[in-house]
């Protein structure tokens, strides 16, 4: 980042609390507070941060928990170093009036305590710039990181489900296996005992004709000896 220029970075800040700005700070003359009052009466009341463009500058306004915070910069500015300005001036406010007289102090009261607070926010970011970007970048890297991991398990969980699918059509496979496999049981003792009825009466019927037979030829085998 550019060193030229770097004391003009930052052209205003505030905190409000919903539209009433409790403590302010710039060393620039300017429509910009205005013009930043306007953007506050539109911003909405959830926890979400807006930008919006006028003129070459740059108005971010971060709110969180019914509290605004805004800083107006140059266009070239980088806005990641803004959002950093903004959450340092967050973090620093919400710590020494969190829960205090904030909730209830009327506009511009907190000007002559927390006003240079502000402008010294400013000053840390110009002076730590390289650090604050270094670190921003790698805060974003271990976002990525982070969402490719996230990914890549609920890829996994994905997975696991369709293997669990898998595991469960394997299972019922088994089960149909283990069914056909006794029913193919069940046919076999049942085809082995009709094959040995058959056969036992294939055997009487054989018996029966053996003794008839036998019979058959005793009688005629006594009267052949008679007729000697």
């Amino acid at each position: 980042m550019a060193e030229e220029g770097k004391e003009g970075w930052f052209i205003y800040g505030f905190v409000a609390r919903g539209t009433v700005v409790l403590a302010e700070y710039t060393e620039y003359t300017g429509n910009f507070p205005a013009i930043a009052a306007q953007c506050l009466q539109k911003l909405p009341s959830s926890n979400k941060l807006s930008t919006y463009a006028c003129d070459g500058h740059t108005f971010i306004f971060l709110v969180h928990n019914g509290y605004a915070y805004c800083v107006v910069t140059k266009d070239s500015v980088v806005k990641n170093v803004s959002i950093a300005f903004l959450e340092r001036l967050k973090e620093d406010f919400t710590k020494r009036y969190g829960g205090g007289k904030a909730d209830t102090a009327t506009a511009k009261s907190l000007n002559k305590e927390f006003g240079p607070v502000i402008k010294g926010h400013m000053q840390y970011i110009i002076d730590h710039a390289e650090e604050v970007e270094k670190l921003l970048k790698v805060k974003v890297q271990v976002s990525e990181v982070k969402n490719i991991m996230l990914e890549n398990i609920d890829k996994t969980l994905e997975r696991g489900e369709k293997l669990n699918e898998l595991e469960a059509k394997a299972s019922d496979l088994r089960n149909e296996a283990q069914g056909f496999k006794k029913q193919g049981t069940r046919i076999r003792k049942k085809m082995w005992l009709q094959n040995m009825k058959i056969k036992l009466v294939v055997l009487g019927i054989l018996l029966f004709l053996v003794v008839i037979i036998w019979v058959s030829v005793c009688r005629g085998f006594d009267c052949t000896k008679q007729n000697s």
